[in-house]
């Protein structure tokens, strides 16, 4: 009878998992499609495309790319984010709620619209389109993020700590290095994965501001132009695996620290 009760719940349940997974899954599966035609019947299992990706140098040269881009940008955000929020909350500055207000504003905004005004930016101060251009994008996309993990995190029970050091004798970057940041950790690495997510799989302002560096989203939309065919699917697949790593290997570093 429990079982009974509970079947709408989990067909319901089941249905939502299927629609946003079954497009996914139909991806990867295909991506192992032996002949060149991502159609059923499914010709499997072949790693014939995947070794196609890792063999194209084009493919390679975008994929460190945006590996290199995902990283600094998140880390340039997560310092950024970091700084600022502690300002905010350890400091009563004036007009704190409008800093606040213009550090959270991208977080509003389309990206296209910011990518148009990054590219306006660029051009009237002299950057070149580049992989700089993509990193300072994705620094402004990312900081509001990172920015209200850590400001959300710094409670006053930290802030209670903070002083207890300060009256033991701590210098100023002694509480931050010493006491602050290892609170704080888990958010720090929180906000640098989830900005790694979103520089990875970020398109928009990468395709704007770029012209011969491309980033691997970008890599791969030249490759759609041709048509859908097994070597995307690899690629794409590719992406989507790296993307769920960095959640998994997040939530075991902060399910590892509560356990802790």
């Amino acid at each position: 009878m429990r079982f009974l009760r509970a079947a709408p719940a989990i067909a319901y349940a089941g249905l939502i998992y299927g629609f946003i997974f079954l497009p996914v899954a139909v991806l990867v599966l295909f991506s192992f499609q032996g002949s060149r035609v991502p159609i059923p019947p499914f010709d499997g299992p072949s790693l014939e495309w995947y070794r196609a990706v890792f063999a194209d140098s084009r493919m390679m040269a975008a994929l460190g790319n945006s590996v290199v881009v995902a990283l600094l940008s998140s880390a340039v955000s997560v310092i950024l984010g970091f700084l600022a929020a502690w300002g905010l909350a350890r400091h009563d500055l004036r007009y704190s709620r409008l800093l606040h207000g213009f550090l959270m504003a991208p977080l509003t905004v389309s990206t296209l619209i910011v990518a148009m005004g990054l590219l306006i930016t660029f051009n009237a101060i002299g950057i070149p389109k580049s992989l700089l251009a993509v990193g300072i994008g994705h620094v402004v996309i990312n900081l509001p993020l990172c920015f209200a993990i850590l400001y959300s995190q710094m409670g006053a029970h930290q802030a209670n700590i903070e002083r207890a050091a300060r009256d033991l004798g701590a210098a100023e970057w002694q509480v931050l290095a010493l006491v602050t940041v290892p609170m704080l950790w888990p958010a720090l690495l929180a906000g640098f994965f989830l900005s790694v997510t979103f520089s990875w799989d970020e398109f928009i302002i990468a395709f704007m501001v770029t012209r011969f560096d491309a980033t691997l989203p970008v890599e791969i939309w030249s490759m759609l132009r041709t048509g859908l065919n097994p070597r995307t699917n690899a690629v794409g697949s590719f992406v989507f695996l790296v993307s769920v790593a960095g959640v998994i290997l997040l939530d075991l570093i902060l399910f590892g620290r509560k356990r802790n």
